[in-house]
Formats: C-alpha cells, structure tokens, sequence
C-alpha cells in the first residue's frame, strides 16, 4: 500500500501528539503536518496537500464545521475524517451532510482509527458501528430532531450556550462580535421555541448532546 499522508487538526497539542504516535505505527501511515485550529488546518490543507485530514470539530475560532465547508471550497475531493469527543447522531449527520467522509469517537480503538484513515483515503464513507446504527434507528422510526433546523453556525451558539458559557465567552471562542452572537441566539431562541438559556440546555440534553 502507497503512503497516506495525514494532517492532523486538535486544539490539544497532547491529543495531538498521542494520536501522532498511534498513527505512525502503522507503517503507511505518515502525519506530515498538525494544526491547532480550523484557521491553520485550512491554510496547512493548502500548503501541504495531506491525503486525509483527521480532524476534531470542537476547536476554538471557527471550528471544526466551517474548516470541514472552507476545505472543501478550496479542494472539493478533500478527504476528512472526524475524530471526535462527541458520541451523539446529531453531530455525526451534520459532519457527513457538511462534506466529511468519516466519523469516529475519541474512544475507538487505534486499530479502527488506522482503519478508518485507509478506507477514507481510499474513497470510501467510514461511521463508527455505534453511532451508524444510532443514525439508522433515528431514521427509521423518522425521528426529527429539534436542533436539525440550526444552521452550522447557529449550533455551534447553541451548543456553547448549552454548556454554561456566556454570550462575551462565545464571542471571544468562536471570534464573533458580542452583537453577532446576540443575534443568533435570537434565532435559536426563535427556532427552538426557547426562552432562556435554562430551556435551551434541556433540549441539548434531550437530544443527547450533553450529559445531564
């Protein structure tokens, strides 16, 4: 098999570093750049042309969602693999419908992991047993969920606010103004049928999205 070369987009450099190593233990594997945020995968993606991008969506600045669409614009044929901490369906459909071709949580084994990086980079969808049957349950008993009408953005506020944060606390997070962030909530709060940060915290838990 032909090397893969694989960039590796997480905001902890530690994260980084360990999935590094588990990676390059499989010989055709070489991670041949890392970024820490969405900014530099994009710029990184462009400079060095990596096979696969396995990359966490929970980062600051513009996050994982926009980097997956702002990739995509620059290559259409980028192959990105989600790594995430997140084990519901909800954020899995919204990586797959944003473009990425893999999704796999931070808890798979490193041999699913190395897997996963051979399919994607061989130009085949790769979703984790768990959540994929999570997803085809859902769609089964067609099950909609409420958060499905954000848009990418709006979830990312949403999903902040769900923890606790603040409005200035989101603006510093996702490099928004205060006034940007205000006016999202707005919509959510609209979207929702919400009215406070209490009510929005429930539904994100009723979705699955966060521990209660």
């Amino acid at each position: 098999m032909s090397q893969i070369n694989v960039m590796l987009v997480d905001d902890h450099a530690v994260v980084r570093m360990g999935f590094k190593m588990l990676l390059e233990s499989a010989s055709e594997i070489k991670v041949i750049v890392e970024a820490e945020n969405g900014e530099n995968a994009i710029k990184s993606y462009v400079e060095f042309k990596p096979d696969v991008v396995v990359m966490d969506i929970t980062m600051p600045g513009i996050g994982g969602m926009e980097a997956i669409d702002r990739i995509l614009s620059k290559d259409s044929n980028a192959k990105i693999l989600v790594l995430s901490a997140h084990e519901d369906s909800v954020h899995p459909k919204r990586v797959l419908n944003a473009g990425a071709m893999g999704y796999l949580t931070k808890r798979s084994a490193a041999e699913e992991l190395i897997k996963a990086i051979r399919t994607v980079a061989s130009g085949k969808k790769y979703i984790e047993a768990s959540i994929a049957q999570q997803m085809a349950i859902q769609q089964l008993s067609g099950e909609q969920n409420p958060v499905d009408v954000l848009s990418e953005r709006e979830f990312e506020v949403f999903m902040s606010l769900a923890k606790g944060k603040t409005t200035n606390e989101i603006a510093e997070t996702l490099f928004l103004s205060p006034r940007t962030v205000g006016t999202h909530l707005y919509n959510i709060k609209q979207k929702l049928n919400a009215n406070n940060s209490a009510e929005i915290a429930l539904i994100a838990m009723r979705s699955g999205l966060i521990d209660p």
